[in-house]
């Protein structure tokens, strides 16, 4: 997660929390409606949580990528998205600066892994289709469970690196009623190739080559059923059309929620801009999308969905229910 380096003097000589100037009823609304975001978020990701972790038959390598990220949004959720919505909505930090130190050091890890998590579930599904029996013979739940541990021990380990040679972190001193942070501007590029760049470009090949895979495997299915299966031919046809759009709606989504953020973090240091929670509020929306895109595109969910909220899952046996037909 990208760290921002501002010119703290200058933003703090005009700073003040400004008087709230919107009518009551929409101030009700404004936090009626990110209750409701944050309760999305929260629900939505639990919801894959707990049907990855109950049913058995969900219990596959893949869907060890889909747990992480739901677990990494969900904390995003419980964590991030509250404050940043209270702070938007009131145009002032209005809690104290230890727990700004705290929640930005929370989010920027939190933001992290949750990328990274997209980029492994990119990683797991080109690796799959282009070479599917050494991935069936190389790739178990065991070692995907390990593969999620480092994940999550490295971008620890990085952001808590990140902090400690930033050495004006510990010690810079938050404006009235703002939250920021000074990062230093070898370490903002750094973070920017690291956080955005790479992955970015990771999720982009590897999705462009899975299209690619995919289509050529489609083509040559659709050449052996020419003259005697039609009906297989529309369905093939069909299927990649709706591949090429959940992998355009991946790519999308990745894109709308996080570049702008990084694109307001190069050019805040040359142009005075103020919508630096709009940016993150854009980030936390990856979190609520995210179990759309990963979880719901997905047959089992809305069975797991049903099963849940009618609290079928508390029966014996029910963890071996078959979702997947």
């Amino acid at each position: 997660m990208n760290l921002t380096e501002f010119n703290q003097s200058d933003r703090c000589e005009h700073f003040s929390c400004p008087e709230r100037s919107v009518s009551p009823a929409v101030y009700i609304l404004l936090y009626v409606c990110s209750a409701a975001v944050v309760l999305l978020t929260v629900c939505g990701n639990l919801l894959v949580i707990i049907s990855v972790l109950h049913f058995k038959q969900l219990h596959t390598p893949t869907n060890m990528l889909v747990l992480s990220l739901a677990v990494s949004d969900f904390f995003i959720g419980i964590f991030m998205m509250l404050p940043l919505f209270i702070w938007s909505i009131e145009s002032c930090w209005i809690f104290d600066t230890g727990y700004c130190t705290c929640w930005m050091l929370t989010s920027f890890f939190l933001v992290t892994i949750s990328i990274y998590n997209i980029v492994l579930i990119a990683v797991d599904r080109y690796l799959a289709l282009a070479n599917p029996f050494l991935y069936t013979n190389m790739i178990s739940r065991r070692t995907m469970c390990i593969v999620v541990y480092i994940n999550w021990f490295v971008w620890l380990v990085y952001n808590t690196a990140l902090c400690y040679f930033n050495g004006n972190f510990t010690s810079s001193v938050m404006c009235p009623g703002e939250c920021l942070v000074i990062v230093n501007e070898v370490l903002s590029v750094i973070d920017l190739v690291v956080s955005f760049i790479f992955p970015l470009s990771v999720i982009i090949i590897l999705y462009t080559r899975v299209f690619v895979i995919a289509k050529k495997h489609a083509t040559a299915i659709r050449e052996l059923n020419n003259h005697t299966r039609p009906k297989t031919q529309k369905i093939t046809s069909h299927s990649e059309r709706k591949a090429a759009k959940v992998l355009g709606i991946l790519v999308s989504v990745f894109l709308v929620c996080l570049l702008p953020y990084f694109i307001y973090s190069l050019l805040d240091n040359v142009i005075e801009l103020q919508t630096e929670t709009f940016h993150f509020i854009l980030i936390c929306l990856n979190s609520t999308i995210n179990p759309v895109i990963y979880a719901l595109f997905y047959p089992w969910f809305r069975r797991c969905f049903k099963l849940t909220i009618t609290l079928q899952i508390f029966q014996t046996d029910s963890a071996l229910i078959n979702v997947l037909s």
